[in-house]
């Protein structure tokens, strides 16, 4: 089969996603993007360049697999007279009703003025659920939080609200997760964390890591508050900071980076190399976010046998098997330091949980999951 992604904002998570499947899907997979920068633009005019883009190549495929940045409504206007029998899927990587606004409108990826939420994003993304073939979900939690807000969603407007077709959301709707390059974290035939010649000796601290995006909806507000309090209890460790920073970043990386500084190995976004070797390093991950629809990081972290304590919330249980939600996912502040001085403190204990679930998380490898995208499709065409 010929598989066309079309990718309007075409960075970070969603570049990882078109180009592993593209990597390891059984099929023709052809990529038909834009960059990522100008997010609302992209979803205003990004379909009628892809449109016209797409008419331009002459490129028939068998089926489109669109992501949710895509005005689906708008392209297949556009290029009805090519595909008007081809199916269109639509992947949701995030969806702008359900996505947290910032306490401070005037900050993040998305400003309101005073967190107010613009619906008409919202509305693209609900009318392009609509005129899609099937809608896929990267978790269960983002698709179940999506069904669950667009009924409040549709009575916000005055009349003719079409709340029955909340339900034919429901029935072409899945969910596929995200699939995971694991393959490319590999570090030969060796784990830094395993080898007297690693970097982490008995002599060092233990490395805590975030590798999340330098954004409000990623709270890193409570990630410090975290370490402080530790600091303060007079347990060591070390911290790298790394990930995407898009625009101002928020005023607690500033403050934590003054306060920390003598813990801090790596700040900043860092290159696939020292990033890799960053998550072989570490003993410890850690997720405070109000935000997460999937989290590849996490995985990735994980999948280097890294200890994660995450929220017991999001789409993080979905990710870690329920024999290790009590080790490793917790309820509130408290539980997130409680869970990390235990971390701290217990070292080996950590490290052959972090092992076991190296070894759990495997069905979000690529390999596997793009089996599941194909068998989709063909049975969609």
């Amino acid at each position: 089969m010929k598989v066309l992604i079309i990718s309007p904002y075409h960075g970070g998570s969603h570049r990882a996603w078109a180009e592993g499947y593209q990597r390891y899907s059984q099929h023709e997979v052809a990529l038909l993007t834009l960059p990522d920068r100008f997010w609302k633009w992209r979803m205003h005019g990004g379909a009628v360049t892809l449109a016209r883009r797409f008419v331009e190549r002459k490129y028939k495929p068998d089926v489109i697999l669109a992501t949710d940045m895509l005005d689906v409504t708008t392209f297949l206007a556009l290029t009805r007279p090519y595909i008007s029998h081809t199916p269109l899927i639509l992947y949701m990587h995030e969806n702008q009703l359900t996505y947290p606004l910032p306490e401070d409108g005037t900050v993040g990826s998305m400003r309101r003025q005073l967190g107010e939420r613009d619906y008409h994003y919202a509305f693209i993304n609900y009318a392009s659920m609509l005129a899609a073939d099937q809608v896929w979900f990267n978790s269960l939690f983002h698709m179940n939080s999506w069904l669950t807000a667009v009924p409040s969603f549709l009575k916000h407007f005055p009349e003719y609200n079409e709340l029955g077709t909340v339900e034919k959301l429901r029935t072409k709707s899945h969910v596929l997760p995200v699939g995971v390059d694991f393959e490319r974290l590999e570090i030969g035939d060796w784990r830094l964390k395993e080898t007297s010649q690693s970097p982490i000796s008995n002599l060092q601290s233990p490395l805590i890591l975030w590798n999340q995006r330098w954004e409000y909806d990623k709270n890193p507000e409570a990630f410090f508050a975290a370490l402080l309090e530790v600091a303060e209890a007079g347990v060591p460790f070390r911290v790298a900071l790394c990930g995407q920073q898009y625009g101002k970043r928020p005023s607690a990386f500033d403050e934590g980076l003054a306060k920390l500084a003598d813990c801090i190995i790596h700040s900043g976004y860092a290159d696939f190399e020292t990033y890799r070797r960053l998550l072989w390093e570490a003993d410890i991950v850690i997720s405070t976010a109000h935000h997460e629809f999937f989290g590849i990081s996490i995985l990735e972290a994980v999948y280097c046998h890294t200890f994660p304590i995450l929220p017991h919330r999001l789409s993080y249980p979905q990710l870690i098997p329920e024999s290790y939600h009590h080790h490793c996912l917790y309820q509130n502040q408290g539980g997130l330091v409680q869970r990390l001085k235990w971390a701290l403190a217990n070292v080996e204990q950590a490290k052959k949980i972090a092992e076991e679930l190296s070894t759990a998380v495997t069905p979000f490898d690529w390999k596997q999951i793009a089996q599941s995208y194909d068998k989709k499709m063909r049975n969609e065409k």
